[in-house]
């Protein structure tokens, strides 16, 4: 039996789904931006080799890619693309094997929230944007 309950909104689903799934990024990649010292200061005490260079790639990734998927531009590309560095930054950011304590449970938290948003991002690669969309045909 096929289940059915969403499939007369399937495209205005996928609208609020896009929405949701990138607001973090758009927001966060806004601040980044805004606050483009603060933000290579960051990369520098994670580590990060050429804090500024990886500063520009962060702000472009979540502020401008996360806007192109909100307008559903080049959408099933730039989900992978997100989720890739959603990944990334799970393993940069939040290494909660190497902590203890609060640290360790707040990080194992946001590690695996990482994780739920990359599989979001797949989910929508693969469904594609939707009729609301700029990719729309």
């Amino acid at each position: 039996m096929r289940y059915t309950l969403l499939d007369g909104w399937r495209d205005e689903v996928l609208l609020v789904a896009r929405i949701l799934l990138v607001i973090l990024f758009v927001v966060f990649g806004y601040f980044k931006l805004t606050g483009f010292q603060g933000t290579i200061a960051e990369m520098a005490a994670v580590g990060l080799p050429i804090p500024t260079v990886a500063a520009a790639v962060t702000v472009i990734l979540e502020f401008f890619v996360g806007i192109a998927i909100l307008f559903g531009f080049f959408t099933r590309p730039l989900a992978l693309l997100l989720a890739a560095y959603t990944l990334a930054t799970a393993f940069i950011g939040h290494h909660y094997w190497t902590m203890t304590g609060p640290a360790h449970i707040a990080n194992m938290i946001n590690f695996y929230k990482n994780v739920s948003i990359v599989g979001g991002f797949v989910l929508l690669a693969l469904t594609g944007p939707g009729k609301y969309s700029l990719d729309r045909k």
